[in-house]
């Protein structure tokens, strides 16, 4: 009878780590995110896609990135809630746009918008072997004068 007991309290599998299915999915969405952010020089996790943007802050993104000609690999978070989630967890940012810029995490619209403004973006994209298209449009002014 003891021992009736004690498995109908304590079923078998009492002492086994139950591990919850989305922990797998986000193992599985934060190495995606790794791999994408690793593998390009410039990424942006996007409230639709750089020809139709789906967001204002989104739109500004892309705006400040055709300013300077900036190639990017771009990713619709609104098509995947998981990666809309797990872009959020990964960078421990709530908000999208997100820019990273040779596997780091830069900021959203706002943070870009004082680069651009500051010039700091030029030289962050100089960085990593991008030149800035406001750059060449300066140097090209500056050997016509």
């Amino acid at each position: 009878m003891n021992s009736l007991l004690r498995r109908s309290i304590f079923p078998l599998y009492s002492n086994t780590r139950k591990i919850p299915s989305r922990l797998f999915a986000d193992v599985a969405v934060k190495d995606k995110i790794d791999d994408i952010v690793k593998k390009n020089k410039v990424v942006v996790f996007m409230k639709g896609v750089p020809d139709a943007p789906r967001c204002g802050f989104s739109n500004a993104v892309v705006q400040i990135m055709r300013m300077h000609a900036v190639p990017y690999e771009s990713h619709d978070v609104l098509s995947d809630e998981n990666l809309r989630q797990g872009i959020k967890d990964y960078s421990n940012w709530p908000t999208i746009p997100q820019v990273f810029i040779n596997g780091e995490f830069v900021g959203g619209c706002d943070i870009m918008l004082q680069m651009h403004q500051s010039g700091e973006l030029v030289e962050e994209l100089k960085k990593v072997g991008i030149k800035s298209a406001l750059l060449t449009a300066e140097e090209t002014k500056k050997e016509e004068a």
